[in-house]
């Protein structure tokens, strides 16, 4: 995997449509592409390459789950307790990935995405399975859900061999609305799909529905020339929907969209015929063109990991989120004005502006002037039992309301991301994959422009508690059974072992950042009685028994008159 790029798009499914832009389409022998059209819209995807995957798969209440099965391009990856997947030098499309997530008790996951040559991240946000009803073979029937989705069945139904089935049928329904905050998250593959003349749309939901049928150990679905009727009650905030919609269903083996019948608009809902089930979908389709934005601070610096809004005047946002290089990239309506709202990492809106239209693929450049918030690197090392760089890991950053993952390189792991007004405390939580190692969640506080974490050891099974430093470029160094108490205003943390010892002691316990003489280091090759110049950063001081956090960085005079860089990470658990 190319760890060293920072590269990491979120696609930006900017499916941002108006009314304006519907056209009411009725199905015909088009509906059903001939291998030939198939071939030639799959022509859209470009050539065959190899490219690098990372990403979570969350619950409804955004927790992760464990044991998920996630494929891309003929590659696997079962999740960790985290949720976190990675796949590596999986053979998609230049411009089209599918991803699947599957676990029993859930509807199957799944995004489609434009991939990059840089890591590719996603988050899929699973369904529990909903059963909605049972109803009987050979009469018609229908279940319905609180908030008005109704689904009729005349009775007719096959099995997974299309061979006819009698008994009883359980009916599993799920209704994703339009206005639904985890839509992007929650729907199948994204809004791109595939219209009957065989052209690419994005589309615009109106609400979408899942449907799965089983019964006698199998699962079912509607016999072949019969139909059902699906209603879906329309969102209140889209009071301006058509009367007329074209209906989609979505190819859970393609990973896109393809148009299939319409609906009509009976007083609140949207009301079709649908002649087999997987997600349906009441869509207005528009033409698109490829728009990338680049976002950086005040001194030109690339924001990652920010949250980016698009909409129309008329149409609720479309959210995405910055790469390591400060880009977002997707796909957008063609020859509309785009209102772009820019968010930290905290939720708070820090920028607003309006950019387009625009008739052709575009790169734009944002920079939030104004002291819109301020940038931070934060950078450390992680370290397995051994003492030794972790070379298949990563670091679960977790800052206001959000979480990032950054995958580490030979130890190695940096992100940025942007300060949040009056918060400046954030935790990680160090990943050994090949030892299946943790480094225990860790509270850190921002300095800015740079915040440098010093050794983060992912051996929470053996390795409680620790102090652990670095000088110049050496090899990293570390005391496993440390001390620390604290005592009125006095804070002490130290250990003397065989390689020697060392004592961090400060005048205060309060969370804050200090410099020499408020704290001060001594030992191995460090005497606070010469010229030191290091800040400390203490994050966390809690309780008897539970974790005191504190990193320090800077410079010293040692022993030998020689001037020296030092960095470190202290972790342990308060004596008294």
């Amino acid at each position: 995997m190319q760890k060293l790029k920072k590269q990491i798009i979120l696609l930006l499914s900017l499916m941002l449509g108006i009314t304006l832009l519907f056209t009411s389409c009725k199905s015909d022998e088009t509906d059903n592409p001939t291998p030939q059209q198939q071939q030639e819209f799959s022509e859209n995807f470009g050539s065959s390459v190899n490219r690098d995957f990372m990403g979570k798969i969350v619950d409804e209440s955004n927790l992760p789950i464990n044991g998920v099965l996630v494929s891309i391009g003929g590659n696997s990856y079962t999740t960790d307790v985290n949720g976190i997947f990675i796949i590596d030098n999986a053979s998609v499309h230049e411009k089209f990935a599918y991803i699947t997530a599957k676990k029993t008790g859930y509807l199957m996951g799944s995004r489609s995405l434009v991939p990059t040559d840089g890591v590719n991240k996603v988050k899929i946000m699973l369904l529990a399975e909903n059963l909605a009803g049972t109803v009987a073979s050979g009469s018609d029937s229908e279940v319905s859900l609180a908030n008005g989705t109704i689904v009729k069945f005349d009775g007719s139904f096959v099995d997974e061999n299309g061979n006819d089935y009698s008994g009883s049928v359980d009916v599993f329904v799920h209704h994703l609305a339009s206005s639904d905050s985890d839509i992007n998250s929650k729907m199948p593959g994204m809004l791109y799909a595939q219209n009957e003349n065989n052209d690419e749309r994005m589309l615009e939901t109106y609400g979408m529905i899942n449907v799965e049928l089983r019964g006698g150990g199998s699962k079912l679905n509607i016999a072949e020339g019969h139909k059902a009727i699906i209603e879906l009650p329309i969102d209140v905030s889209q009071a301006n929907a058509p009367n007329t919609i074209d209906l989609w269903h979505f190819d859970e083996v393609k990973g896109y969209w393809i148009q299939d019948g319409s609906a009509t608009k009976q007083g609140n809902k949207y009301v079709g015929e649908v002649s087999h089930f997987s997600w349906w979908n009441c869509d207005a389709p528009f033409p698109t063109v490829t728009l990338c934005l680049n976002i950086t601070d005040n001194a030109n610096v690339p924001l990652a990991n920010i949250r980016v809004d698009l909409s129309t005047n008329t149409i609720s946002p479309r959210v995405g989120f910055t790469d390591g290089n400060g880009n977002v990239c997707g796909l957008i309506p063609s020859n509309e004005v785009l209102n772009v709202t820019i968010y930290d990492i905290c939720n708070n809106a820090i920028y607003t502006t309006t950019i387009g239209p625009f008739s052709a693929d575009t790169n734009e450049s944002i920079s939030l002037s104004g002291g819109a918030g301020e940038s931070v690197v934060v950078s450390g090392n992680l370290l397995d039992c051994s003492n030794a760089n972790v070379v298949n890991g990563y670091v679960l950053f977790e800052y206001g309301n959000s979480q990032v993952v950054t995958l580490v390189t030979n130890g190695l792991f940096e992100f940025s991301t942007l300060v949040c007004s009056g918060n400046n405390a954030f935790t990680i939580e160090g990943i050994d994959i090949s030892n299946a190692e943790s480094s225990g969640i860790l509270y850190q506080t921002f300095t800015v422009p740079t915040t440098d974490l010093g050794n983060v050891f992912a051996c929470g099974s053996t390795i409680s508690e620790y102090i652990s430093y670095q000088i110049n470029n050496e090899a990293p160094q570390a005391f496993f059974n440390p001390g620390a108490n604290v005592s009125g205003s006095y804070i002490s943390m130290y250990e003397e072992a065989n390689n020697g010892y060392i004592t961090i002691q400060g005048n205060s316990p309060i969370v804050g950042v200090y410099n020499t003489p408020d704290f001060d280091l001594s030992g191995i090759d460090v005497d606070y009685n010469v010229a030191t110049d290091i800040q400390f950063t203490l994050s966390n001081v809690g309780a008897v028994g539970e974790y005191i956090d504190l990193t320090f960085v800077g410079t010293y005079t040692s022993t030998d008159g020689n001037v020296k860089n030092i960095t470190g990470t202290v972790h342990v658990l308060r004596d008294y």
